[in-house]
């Protein structure tokens, strides 16, 4: 099968034939329809976080089984599907509790003495992040994806795979948004439109779109932010605390990735306000704080996948597009070939763009 393969930090992917394995007991055989380029992809490239080489990229995807071993019982061919990178074994402490999304269990990737679900003739190749979407085909544990009703589109069901769930999960399961609330979202990428989407859906009753990119602002005016804010226009914290009267927000959504955004995201909080920090901060990075301020109660929290039960989440998500509630034709920019791939990257670097998705030949 073709594949977009990262064989080196910095350097463009290379499409490559890689060969891929069968299905084992618990896993499944897709076909791959449509993957979104993600921004957390990018990461990888970049050498932001530290990934074993070569692996084929792709996290945030939908298509169609083909293929299912001998024990699973949640798919079956031909269903349509939308994946997921948290997958989870269902019998830990995290999956007992309902955290699906924290689940580290090994049991849902293939154990070292077992053929690798991907490979080269010759040599090894990487999968990423239990799913590397960026291929005709992936191979994965049941765990990992969940079937969706045949009448969604399965080029936007891609995005609920990853920046759907990540934003809306953050508002609905992380942070817990309530109606009438207000909301400051930074960054009105993929992930931050989707928490301004989500935050209208909760029935926050302000939701602030921070971003340096006057057209993602309009765009977030669409996905259903009532104020908008451009750090180029001053301070984005004073501009934030000048639209509440200087209460500050209840809720505040990290969606870039940086040191100054993330002690800003703190910083217009209000009092007993938390701060959910989204992005993918690199590594090594530390965040500066003010301590006084943990005496007005203000929290700070990560938030891995929107704390997503995405078996549950996922078809609802569907059903929200379905309706018109979820906004997905809006977040799609581009549709692209897998040969694209990184002059998809190069547009994600420049910031202008929200989502390019990958459609593959079926």
């Amino acid at each position: 099968m073709k594949a977009a393969v990262l064989r080196e930090v910095g350097k463009p992917l290379t499409i490559e034939n890689v060969q891929i394995n069968k299905p084992g007991p618990r896993e499944v055989l897709i076909r791959t329809v449509a993957a979104g380029v993600c921004h957390s992809d990018l990461h990888f490239l970049e050498g932001s976080y530290p990934y074993p080489l070569p692996a084929v990229l792709g996290h945030e995807s939908a298509g169609v089984v083909e293929q299912v071993g001998s024990e699973v019982r949640t798919v079956k061919p031909g269903d349509h599907v939308i994946t997921c990178l948290s997958a989870f074994c269902g019998h830990c402490e995290h999956c007992l509790t309902g955290h699906l999304s924290l689940c580290v269990s090994p049991e849902t990737k293939r154990g070292a003495e077992d053929e690798p679900r991907l490979g080269t003739a010759p040599g090894s190749m990487n999968q990423f992040l239990n799913l590397s979407s960026f291929a005709e085909q992936m191979l994965i544990h049941e765990h990992a994806c969940v079937a969706i009703r045949k009448d969604m589109p399965l080029d936007r069901a891609a995005l609920i795979g990853c920046s759907v769930t990540t934003g809306v999960g953050a508002v609905i399961h992380t942070s817990k948004v309530r109606p009438g609330e207000t909301v400051a979202v930074i960054g009105a990428g993929g992930v931050g439109l989707a928490c301004i989407n989500g935050a209208a859906i909760a029935g926050a009753g302000r939701i602030i779109a921070i971003d340096m990119q006057g057209s993602k602002l309009n765009l977030a005016k669409e996905f259903g932010a009532t104020d908008v804010v451009n750090p180029k226009d001053g301070d984005p914290v004073q501009q934030v605390m000048e639209l509440t009267n200087g209460q500050g927000v209840h809720h505040s959504f990290e969606a870039i990735g940086l040191k100054a955004t993330t002690e800003q995201a703190f910083r217009m909080l209000g009092r007993g306000g938390t701060a959910n920090v989204i992005g993918m901060i690199p590594v090594g990075v530390n965040i500066e704080l003010h301590g006084p301020d943990f005496l007005a109660e203000k929290r700070i929290q990560g938030s891995t996948m929107g704390s997503n039960r995405f078996p549950i989440d996922m078809p609802r998500f569907v059903d929200f597009y379905m309706s018109g509630k979820l906004k997905l034709d809006e977040m799609i920019s581009r549709r692209v070939k897998l040969e694209d791939v990184n002059e998809a990257f190069d547009e994600l670097k420049r910031g202008e763009l929200a989502r390019s998705v990958i459609v593959f030949d079926n």
